[in-house]
């Protein structure tokens, strides 16, 4: 299936949904389906899971909208479905004040499970930006993970780009909050 046929975004909205992106298992089915579709089989393969255990998590995700079937084709008497990604990215709704952001969860579970020996880039940084400084880096961060996304090719290994640009809680309220 061409990812030129998937919307852009799907926007999590219900409960229901954000409670299918907010497992780590699941993520990590997402991150398999984001180039190409897989079956079951070919998913509990490549997440280490048991085809039970797969076949649970993607009719989550398929009953939340996240994923659906693409394709059916029948092998030795049973159908077997194609699985993709609906949208080529998801938009999680603010996480609010002291909420927990899902993602950067994920992202760092991810990272801690990547192999040691790999290549890593991983960097934070304290700006001091003024309201147009804030929003031109975060067009452009926007913009070049875009690039990056539209380069890659499902033949290659997965690579993760994770940023969060945000403005912090003030010292006073972080130590109010301590006290």
């Amino acid at each position: 299936m061409p990812t030129d046929d998937l919307p852009e975004t799907f926007h999590v909205t219900t409960d229901e949904q954000l409670r299918a992106v907010s497992n780590l298992t699941r993520h990590r089915i997402m991150a398999v389906l984001r180039f190409e579709p897989a079956t079951i089989t070919q998913i509990a393969e490549r997440v280490g899971l048991a085809k039970g255990s797969s076949s649970y998590h993607v009719r989550l995700l398929e009953r939340a909208g996240l994923v659906k079937v693409v394709r059916t084709r029948k092998v030795r008497g049973v159908t077997e479905r194609y699985y993709a990604m609906a949208a080529r990215a998801i938009e999680l709704p603010d996480p609010g004040e002291g909420g927990p952001d899902v993602l950067m969860r994920h992202a760092v579970a991810d990272l801690e499970a990547s192999p040691a020996g790999r290549e890593r880039h991983v960097r934070m940084a304290h700006l001091r930006l003024t309201d147009e400084q804030f929003a031109e880096l975060g067009s452009k961060l926007q913009a070049l993970a875009d690039e990056y996304r539209e380069l890659s090719d499902p033949a290659l290994p997965d690579t993760s780009l994770v940023f969060a640009l945000f403005h912090p809680a003030s010292r006073n309220q972080s130590e109010g909050e301590v006290k």
